[in-house]
């Protein structure tokens, strides 16, 4: 994997950021506080699979920003290319288990977007990742619960379309998505999107209303199910 990554560092230095933040698609703006994804602050995504991570990697990767992912084995290369996922700036990396912190680290170090499953490491690890992040331009978004956390995404529902009376095949998703975090995203508020629709494409859900603050009691438990996805991968070892 050092090989590789010392073989990509030209195109990574020249496809950082140019900005102060990773851009995301236009309808996944309002589930940020700074309508993008601020390089060293960590997004958790719990709820709802893969589908919501690769869609909020979509605009970075079409914008030339490279994205690694660790800890997808299987990541579904098809479904991501739907969800407008650039797959030139698409690096999926396999590690072992134990080896998982310090390959975080390293991608980290040289991404401009980095995509993580395997559970957070310990905590001065991962301010250490935090820290990594920011000082090199490298946004973080995290499959499953993170301590510190700066934004939280959950998915709270989501259903299919397009299967009939047991035939059919599914076009398209709903899903209801709860944001709330730290500091400015302390406030919860609630997202109807379609992700994606009968056409493929990641937008708001319209008939789910305006944006949505969420009382503290009213908090819903997640009833998302498993995502179909595509098949294929890159693997970088």
């Amino acid at each position: 994997m050092e090989a590789t990554l010392a073989a990509l560092a030209p195109q990574l230095q020249l496809s950082r950021p140019t900005g102060p933040l990773v851009p995301v698609l236009p309808a996944l703006q309002d589930l940020l506080p700074e309508r993008g994804l601020r390089p060293g602050a960590v997004v958790s995504v719990t709820g709802g699979g893969t589908a919501l991570l690769l869609a909020l990697a979509a605009a970075a990767t079409s914008a030339g920003t490279w994205c690694a992912a660790l800890g997808f084995e299987g990541l579904g290369l098809l479904a991501a290319a739907e969800l407008g996922v650039d797959l030139s700036r698409l690096v999926v990396v396999e590690a072992p288990h134990e080896r998982w912190p310090e390959v975080a680290l390293a991608l980290a170090d040289g991404f401009g977007l980095l995509l993580l499953r395997g559970g957070p490491p310990p905590g001065p690890l991962a301010e250490r990742l935090a820290t990594v992040a920011r000082r090199s331009g490298c946004a973080v978004v995290v499959s499953g619960g993170w301590p510190g956390a700066r934004v939280r995404l959950r998915v709270a529902s989501q259903s299919w379309e397009g299967l009939g009376s047991g035939r059919g095949r599914l076009r398209a998703r709903r899903v209801t998505v709860v944001a709330g975090g730290r500091g400015a995203a302390a406030r919860e508020r609630r997202v109807g999107l379609w992700l994606p629709d009968a056409h493929g494409a990641v937008r708001l859900d319209s008939a789910a209303g305006p944006l949505a603050p969420v009382a503290a009691e009213g908090r819903q438990t997640s009833t998302a199910a498993p995502v179909p996805s595509g098949r294929g991968s890159l693997v970088v070892v």
